[in-house]
């Protein structure tokens, strides 16, 4: 596609609407639009970078087969992700990897505490050349405890702290209240902070 194309200037929102009025050629433009961030979020939520790679591919082709239901000028964004942490919970399935633990079962005590070092990590998106490995360990540490999470912890603490999304997104996203979007994540961040506080902090240089 031509960088002057007027299509390029469409907001998503425009784009599914075309699509939805039958301009198929607007199709791959959404896909690059999408393909960095949604296929981040994938890889974080999966842990699988190949089963990201089909879980994005599958997103897609619901994109262009169920068009027909997305209701015009409904913000673009939510409506792709919930299908594609559908998608994804799927790719779990049949991959025999989904945890279930009741929510009941993580402990949600201490509600500020500590926690305040993780939801920084987490939230970092940049650091200073003299402690850049130190901050590249600790994220490592971050990533592979995330990663650890019930599925149903690690879809709010991903949408929240690696996209960047608000509570209402994730709630319109995973199709539950905004209330449990944050006990879900208070929730996933007290678990976090206990492995968290159990990793030895990496020697001072």
């Amino acid at each position: 596609m031509h960088p002057n194309d007027p299509l390029n200037y469409c907001s998503d929102e425009e784009l599914l609407g075309r699509l939805r009025n039958g301009q198929k050629e607007v199709f791959g433009l959404l896909v690059r639009r999408f393909q960095r961030e949604l296929y981040g979020y994938l890889r974080r939520y999966l842990g699988d970078a190949h089963l990201a790679d089909d879980v994005f591919q599958t997103t897609f082709l619901q994109v262009y087969t169920k068009i027909g239901q997305y209701e015009p000028e409904r913000p673009a964004k939510p409506w792709i992700y919930t299908i594609a942490t559908h998608q994804a919970i799927d790719a779990l399935r049949k991959a025999g990897r989904q945890s279930m633990v009741s929510l009941e079962q993580v402990k949600s005590d201490n509600a500020d505490g500590d926690s305040r070092g993780l939801i920084e990590m987490l939230e970092s998106r940049e650091s200073g050349p003299l402690d850049n490995a130190q901050i590249a360990e600790r994220r490592t540490l971050v990533r592979a405890s995330v990663d650890e999470l019930p599925e149903f912890l690690r879809q709010v603490v991903v949408l929240a702290y690696y996209q960047g999304l608000k509570y209402r997104e994730i709630a319109d996203i995973l199709e539950i209240p905004v209330g449990t979007v944050k006990s879900r994540l208070h929730a996933g961040l007290m678990k976090l902070q206990e492995k968290w506080s159990e990793t030895p902090s990496p020697p001072k240089k």
